[in-house]
C-alpha cells in the first residue's frame, strides 16, 4: 500500500456551544485544516488540525506541502516518512505552524493503519472496551455574562453532565473578589455533586495565582488549570507548592522535550496534552508514557473525537475535556452520556466526515 493522493481544505467552523445552548457568534468562525490523505487500496485517512488563527492559510499550504512528501509512501510504516518531513522541512520545526500541520499527517496515518487493521484506534493501542469519563467545557466560559453562567450549569446538570469546566481571569483588570464571586455562583449553581475544574489560560501573575488559589479552595475545584505562564516553570513550582488546589497544564507545549523539563521543574498534578501542539498521535503516546513513568495522569485538550481513543489506551489516561469545536465536520462523533464517553466500534478514527457541512463551511 503507497499514499497517492491527499486533499486539504480549509474550514470555517460555527463557534457556537452546544452542550448548553450558550451564545454563539455568527460573524467569527473558527479555521481549521482537513486533510484526507488517500491510498492506491482504496483507504482514506482522514486528519486535520487548528490553532493557527489568522495564519490559517500558511498552516493549510503547510498541510499541503506535508502531504504531497507522502507520495508514494507506505503509510503503514510511519518513522522514514516522517524522518523525511522532518529533513525537508529543514529548521522550520519543531514547533509552531511546522508541528500543527505535521500533527494532521499523523492523525490521518493512525486512522489508515486503524482501517487496515479492521480496528478502532483505541482496540489498536491497547485500550479496554469501557466507557471514559468527560466533563463538558466551553459552557462556562470568561466572556458570558454573569446571567448566561447559571442557567448554563443548570442545563449541563439536567443534560447527565458529572463534570464541567469553567474560566476565571474575567475580562477587565484582576478583581479577586469579582472572581470569587463569579465561580461562588456556578458552584451555587451547579451543587456540590459535580466536579468542577477552572481555567485561567495564564492570565494570572504568580502572585494573583497563589492570591486565588488559596481563596478558591473551598469550592472543592478538580483543578486549577494554566494558571500562570506556561513556560515560567519556577513560577509554576511556587504555585503548585503554595497553594492547595491541584494544577493541570501542559496544552501551550509543543512536543515531548517541554514536557519532560515541566515534570522535571514543577510537576503538575494533571498533565494536559494537545494533539496539535504535540505533533499528532504518535508524540502524544509518548508524552503520555513519558507522564506515566513520572507517576502523572494524562487528561486531554480538544478534539474529543480523536482524544477519546487515546485516553481509553493510555493507562494513566484520566478524562475527556468535551470541547466540541470540530464536531460540524463529522456525520457523527462520540456524544457524552452521564459523564461518559463510549469508543467506538467503527475502524481507525471511526469518523466519517459530513459533505454538506464541508461544502457549507469550506473556505478554501
Amino acid at each position: 500500500m503507497v499514499i497517492t493522493g491527499h486533499e486539504v481544505i480549509l474550514l470555517g467552523l460555527p463557534v457556537d456551544e452546544p452542550l448548553a445552548g450558550g451564545p454563539s457568534d455568527p460573524s467569527r468562525n473558527r479555521p481549521t485544516i482537513l486533510l484526507l490523505l488517500r491510498t492506491d487500496e482504496g483507504v482514506e485517512g482522514i486528519g486535520f488540525t487548528f490553532l493557527g488563527a489568522a495564519l490559517s492559510r500558511a498552516l493549510k499550504v503547510a498541510v499541503e506541502d506535508m502531504a504531497e512528501m507522502c507520495i508514494g509512501h507506505d503509510p503503514l510504516d510511519p518513522e522514514p516518512l516522517v524522518a523525511k518531513i522532518s529533513a525537508l522541512a529543514g529548521g522550520s520545526g519543531p514547533a509552531g505552524i511546522y508541528t500543527l500541520a505535521l500533527a494532521a499527517i499523523d492523525i490521518a496515518l493512525w486512522d489508515i493503519r486503524g482501517k487496515v487493521s479492521g480496528q478502532p484506534l483505541w482496540r489498536l493501542l491497547g485500550g479496554k472496551d469501557k466507557p471514559v469519563p468527560t466533563y463538558a467545557s466551553g459552557a462556562l466560559m470568561r466572556e458570558f455574562d454573569d446571567e448566561v453562567v447559571p442557567m448554563a450549569c443548570r442545563r449541563l446538570v439536567e443534560a447527565g453532565h458529572r463534570h464541567v469546566k469553567m474560566q476565571l481571569a474575567l475580562p477587565g483588570e484582576y478583581n479577586r473578589e469579582r472572581e470569587i464571586q463569579r465561580i461562588g455562583d456556578i458552584r451555587a449553581a451547579l451543587g456540590d455533586d459535580i466536579g468542577l475544574m477552572c481555567d485561567v489560560n495564564q492570565r494570572w501573575t504568580v502572585q494573583q495565582a497563589v492570591e486565588m488559589g488559596q481563596a478558591i479552595a473551598g469550592f472543592g475545584l478538580c483543578w486549577l488549570e494554566d494558571p500562570v505562564a506556561h513556560d515560567d516553570l519556577p513560577g509554576q513550582a511556587t504555585v503548585a507548592r503554595e497553594q492547595p488546589v491541584p494544577i493541570a497544564t501542559g496544552e501551550y507545549i509543543y512536543g515531548l522535550g517541554g514536557f519532560s523539563q515541566l515534570l522535571d521543574a514543577a510537576a503538575p498534578h494533571f498533565v494536559m496534552i494537545d494533539p496539535f501542539r504535540a505533533g499528532g498521535i504518535t508524540p502524544w503516546l509518548r508524552i503520555a508514557e513519558l507522564a506515566h513513568a513520572r507517576g502523572r495522569p494524562v487528561v486531554s485538550h480538544l478534539a474529543p473525537e480523536v482524544q477519546v481513543h487515546l485516553i481509553a489506551a493510555a493507562p494513566n489516561g484520566h478524562t475527556v475535556e468535551y470541547m466540541p469545536w470540530s464536531i460540524a465536520m463529522f456525520k457523527e462523533v462520540p456524544w457524552p452520556r452521564q459523564g461518559f464517553l463510549q469508543p467506538g466500534k467503527a475502524p481507525g478514527l471511526g469518523l466519517e466526515i459530513d459533505a454538506a457541512a464541508v461544502k457549507r463551511y469550506r473556505l478554501s
